[in-house]
C-alpha cells in the first residue's frame, strides 16, 4: 500500500474522528485529541449517536454506535477512558431481559438513516449487534479492568454464545454478519468450541454472500478474521489469507482512500464510510507485521 497517498486522502476526505484514528495508527497521534473527538458523538446518558455510525444520522443513543466507540477505546490502549464503563451503563439499561440488546432503538429523527437502523425493532434482541458491540467491548476489557468486570459485558457475552450454540442445536441458519460478529467474539473470549461450531459455516474459500445485501456483497476472510496470531485465524488457509491480502492492497484507488462494499445511505456516509474503511485496511496491513 501507498501510506503517504492514504494519509493524503485522510487529511482531504476524512471526519475528524477517523483522521485522528489514522493518526494514532500511524504513530504520530495523540490520544487526548482522538478522545475529544469522539465525545463529539457522545450523549449526556453515556451512549453515542450524532452519525458516529455513518448510516444512523439520528442524533439519539443507539447500539450501533457503540461499536465504534469501543473501537476508539480499544485503539486509545493502554491507557483507559472512564467514557468505557458508562458506555457499559447505558447498555445496561438497555439490555432485554434474555441479555442481548436490540438492534435498534426508536429513531425521532431519521431523515439520513438507513431503513434497517429507523425500522428496527427496539424490543427484541438481536444477535448481530449484540455480538459485534460486546466483541469490541471484550478488546477494550484486556487492558481496562472497569469494562472486564461490569456485569452488562458479561451477560451480553453469555447472551450471544448461548444463541450460537443453541441455533446450532435447532439448526437454524446464521447471517453473514451474525456469523462474521459472533465469530469476533468468540475469537476474541478463545472460545474454541464456538469457533469451530462457526466456522462450519464457513467455505474454503471463506467467502459468505450477505443475505440482503448488493448482489456481489460478501464476508471475506479478512472480515472473519482481520488480524494473525488469533485463534480465527485459523479457519483459513495461508494461501487463502495471503491472497486477501493482496486483494486489499490492490483495491487502494488512485485518491490513496480505500471503498465499502455496501450501500450507503446518504453522501455524507458514503464519504465517512471510506475513511473509515481507510482506516481499517491500514490497521489490517499494518497489523500482519506488528501486534493486534
Amino acid at each position: 500500500m501507498d501510506l503517504d497517498k492514504a494519509s493524503d486522502f485522510m487529511a482531504t476526505h476524512a471526519r475528524t474522528l477517523d483522521r485522528r484514528r489514522f493518526e494514532l495508527l500511524t504513530g504520530d497521534g495523540d490520544r487526548d485529541a482522538l478522545l475529544a473527538a469522539l465525545n463529539a458523538y457522545r450523549n449526556p446518558d453515556g451512549g453515542y449517536g450524532h452519525g458516529l455510525e455513518p448510516d444512523l444520522r439520528s442524533r439519539t443513543s443507539q447500539p450501533g454506535p457503540a461499536l465504534h466507540a469501543f473501537e476508539v477505546f480499544a485503539e486509545l490502549a493502554p491507557d483507559t477512558a472512564p467514557e468505557a464503563v458508562a458506555l457499559c451503563d447505558w447498555l445496561e439499561s438497555v439490555t432485554l431481559p434474555d441479555g442481548g440488546v436490540p438492534f435498534g432503538l426508536h429513531v425521532p429523527d431519521p431523515a439520513g438513516c438507513a431503513p434497517f437502523w429507523a425500522g428496527a425493532d427496539p424490543e427484541t434482541s438481536s444477535l448481530q449487534i449484540t455480538a459485534v458491540v460486546a466483541a469490541m467491548a471484550q478488546r477494550v476489557a484486556v487492558h481496562d479492568k472497569a469494562v472486564a468486570e461490569h456485569p452488562w459485558l458479561d451477560r451480553a457475552t453469555r447472551y450471544c454464545l448461548d444463541s450460537v450454540r443453541a441455533k446450532e442445536r435447532a439448526e437454524d441458519e446464521l447471517h453473514a454478519l451474525e456469523l462474521a460478529f459472533a465469530l469476533w467474539l468468540a475469537d476474541a473470549v478463545r472460545d474454541t468450541e464456538v469457533i469451530g461450531l462457526l466456522g462450519k459455516h464457513i467455505p474454503d474459500s471463506g467467502l459468505v454472500h450477505v443475505q440482503g445485501g448488493l448482489e456481489d456483497e460478501m464476508m471475506r476472510p479478512l472480515d472473519f478474521a482481520p488480524f494473525p496470531d488469533r485463534l480465527a485465524r485459523a479457519l483459513f488457509a495461508p494461501e487463502v489469507v495471503a491472497a486477501e491480502l493482496r486483494r486489499l492492497v490492490e483495491r487502494q484507488q488512485d485518491d490513496g482512500g480505500w471503498r465499502v462494499d455496501f450501500a450507503s445511505y446518504s453522501p455524507a456516509a458514503d464519504l465517512e464510510w471510506r475513511g473509515y474503511a481507510t482506516v481499517g485496511a491500514v490497521a489490517i496491513l499494518t497489523g500482519e507485521s506488528g501486534p493486534s
